[in-house]
């Protein structure tokens, strides 16, 4: 069978996701100081004048992974809420995702590496932070949804209750990146358990 030529623009998309999925691997494997622009290239099978006819630089392909990453997590919370159910079966699949989340999330390295970036880097620090608080703000939406939809009233406004949830996980992350041993999915789930038990749903 006849391969199927692929337009101007599909090369290019698929040029492009390539170099994505190449830099994904890359920074999670060196770290994205250590990761070259040629390295993200070799690894794609192109150049580097490839590299840059798609991207100015490593942190746009840094910022695209965030939000690809973050994406997902938004559509992953849409899912939950619109399944609906009692409290209790809400707050189940809520402290299940985030178990699962924190276990298998193999993008955890990438916003470890664009937070001591956006440490480094005045520039990089403001179109991670723009992005951050994008991301903060629609997490406290889902807070504010999820305590409508189980009719609790919040402790706390539910800015700060979505900067704590974010702050434990990523804390949760840490330990268990360092540790697995001693950090297990038993701890996790009893901590995040917690979380909601004692401040959302109370």
């Amino acid at each position: 069978m006849k391969r199927k030529r692929l337009t101007r623009e599909q090369s290019k998309d698929q040029t492009r996701e390539r170099l994505i999925d190449s830099a994904r691997t890359m920074f999670i494997k060196k770290g994205y100081v250590a990761t070259s622009v040629e390295d993200i290239a070799s690894a794609a099978g192109y150049t580097r004048g490839a590299f840059y006819s798609n991207f100015d630089g490593k942190a746009e392909l840094l910022i695209e992974l965030l939000r690809r990453d973050h994406d997902r997590m938004d559509a992953d919370f849409q899912a939950i809420m619109q399944d609906g159910g009692t409290k209790a079966e809400i707050e189940t699949r809520v402290t299940t995702y985030y178990s699962q989340m924190i276990r298998d999330d193999h993008c955890f390295p990438l916003w470890v590496e664009a937070k001591l970036l956006a440490g480094r880097d005045a520039k990089f620090r403001v179109r991670f932070n723009a992005f951050r608080n994008e991301k903060l703000e629609q997490i406290a939406a889902y807070i504010r949804a999820f305590s409508e939809q189980v009719g609790s009233e919040l402790p706390l406004p539910a800015e700060t209750l979505a900067l704590g949830l974010v702050s434990l996980c990523d804390g949760l992350q840490f330990f268990r990146m360092c540790d697995p041993q001693q950090f297990t999915d038993e701890i996790t789930e009893s901590v995040l358990a917690g979380f909601f038990q004692r401040v959302l749903v109370a």
